[in-house]
């Protein structure tokens, strides 16, 4: 089976090679049959299988029998087989094993018989499932404030964007219901369209060469277009997470573009990085932090690319030669990705043997971290 690595849903599945290093090591605790149950995430599940979660893609054989096939629903019954000599996990239709082998083997859907007699004719059998029913990749209450708030700019979609002009009768915007006037200087407000309210805040410098990757664009809340007069929109507020200030941005609206259910990957071919923030932190964390990491969508970075964490280690001074030695960097932790932007992505900590720091490494990782 090719190995698939999976982004956002709705994206193909994109054949590569196989990992080139050691042969993917299935747990002895692995299960040969296992329900899969509300609360469960497919890191929870790869990781129920395999020593490298990481490496779930090439265990996996998609599920033909929903409209989605790479997605995973509670109430699937998930099978481990081994199949010409390697681990496969698939849900099973009522088949067992036996039927997976074929399905690989043939490549076909599983079929149905509907009508009776002459009129007989077979149909893929698919079941259509609600995609919001799906496991997610990691724990959504982790996540869901970064996946649907805050995000990240550039500089030139800052400048660009319409910004919030005044309030109506000179007050102060207080919350839910308040409206207030936009000007657009080139970017199009649609009325009836729902936008963002966001403030410029925190820049992100690459360590490395120091360049600005863009801008932590702060959520303050969200409206609705009520009406438009050449350049001067009203906007409806229907939430705020805090009072909305002139000057503030307004940005067309993310949230539907964005998903939590992606598949746990090894990010082949992406360049080592460096963490660059750690939110509601001074500078440290541990599982289940939500970090920033210098590597984006330019940089071939994917929602499901797993990161190994590294404490970079320091430079010490060899009193025997006098020279500065640079010690090796120590393995802290696991983080995966969910969220990108173009210079640089949102990582969930999965995994923490010591404290995640700024600046600690981030890397495609290898069997055992």
């Amino acid at each position: 089976m090719k190995k698939r690595l999976l982004g956002i849903v709705g994206a193909c599945l994109m054949a590569g090679a196989v990992q080139a290093d050691a042969p993917v090591q299935v747990r002895d605790s692995a299960p040969e049959r296992y329900t899969v149950v509300r609360g469960d995430t497919l890191w929870d599940i790869s990781s129920r299988y395999l020593s490298d979660p990481w490496r779930w893609p090439e265990v996996w054989e998609i599920n033909p029998q929903v409209q989605n096939p790479h997605l995973i629903y509670p109430g699937d019954v998930l099978l481990l087989c081994q199949i010409k000599g390697r681990a496969v996990v698939a849900v099973d239709l009522g088949g067992g094993c036996a039927e997976v082998e074929e399905r690989i083997a043939t490549g076909k859907t599983p079929q149905i018989i509907s009508g009776t007699g002459r009129d007989q004719k077979l149909h893929p059998q698919i079941r259509v499932q609600p995609l919001s029913l799906a496991i997610p990749a990691i724990p959504l209450q982790e996540i869901q404030r970064y996946l649907n708030g805050s995000r990240v700019v550039t500089k030139a979609e800052l400048d660009k964007a319409p910004y919030i002009l005044a309030g109506k009768e000179g007050r102060i915007i207080g919350g839910a219901g308040d409206s207030v006037y936009v000007r657009n200087k080139g970017a199009q407000l649609d009325s009836g369209s729902v936008y963002g309210v966001y403030r410029s805040g925190k820049s992100y410098i690459d360590p490395d060469t120091r360049e600005v990757l863009g801008y932590e664009a702060e959520d303050i809340g969200a409206g609705k277009i009520i009406a438009l007069d050449r350049e001067v929109g009203t906007l409806e507020m229907t939430r705020t997470t805090q009072e909305v200030r002139i000057e503030d941005k307004v940005l067309s609206n993310e949230s539907e573009r964005i998903s939590s259910v992606f598949y746990p990957s090894n990010p082949e071919g992406v360049k080592p990085g460096r963490i660059l923030r750690i939110f509601d932190s001074l500078g440290s964390g541990a599982q289940y932090s939500v970090i920033v990491i210098n590597r984006g969508d330019l940089d071939g970075v994917k929602s499901g690319h797993t990161f190994a964490v590294y404490k970079r280690g320091e430079s010490v001074r060899d009193r025997v030669t006098n020279e500065y030695v640079k010690l090796p960097s120590e393995r802290a932790g696991l983080a995966m990705v969910f969220r990108t932007f173009s210079r640089v992505s949102y990582a969930l900590v999965l995994r923490s043997t010591t404290a995640v720091k700024v600046g600690d490494e981030v890397k495609p990782p290898v069997s055992g971290d």
